[in-house]
């Protein structure tokens, strides 16, 4: 897995991302240490569940400083708690 780099001292960072499929209403959570390249794998590349329902629109990212956190917190989204704090936060609209 690639890494993103922080310019503070070369600390490796987590991102915690949601993902929307206007077009089956789904949603998808996780987490990763290279965004960018974690969403070409959703969008472009990938053979795996998402691929089954792009195209998907980044909705919300939190950032983290231990993959510890960032698992803890892709945890806590996934619940009814998390789910509708997405709902309530995340930057689109369900249509």
């Amino acid at each position: 897995m690639n890494t993103v780099k922080s310019n503070r001292h070369n600390m490796e960072e987590y991102v915690v991302y949601v993902l929307y499929s206007d077009k089956f209403k789904k949603h998808y959570t996780g987490y990763t240490s290279n965004l960018e390249e974690r969403l070409k794998s959703h969008n472009i590349y990938g053979k795996d569940w998402t691929s089954r329902f792009r195209p998907w629109e980044l909705i919300y990212t939190k950032l983290f400083k231990t993959k510890e956190e960032a698992n803890k917190y892709e945890l806590w989204l996934k619940t009814g708690k998390g789910r509708e704090f997405i709902k309530a936060n995340g930057n689109y609209t369900i249509r």
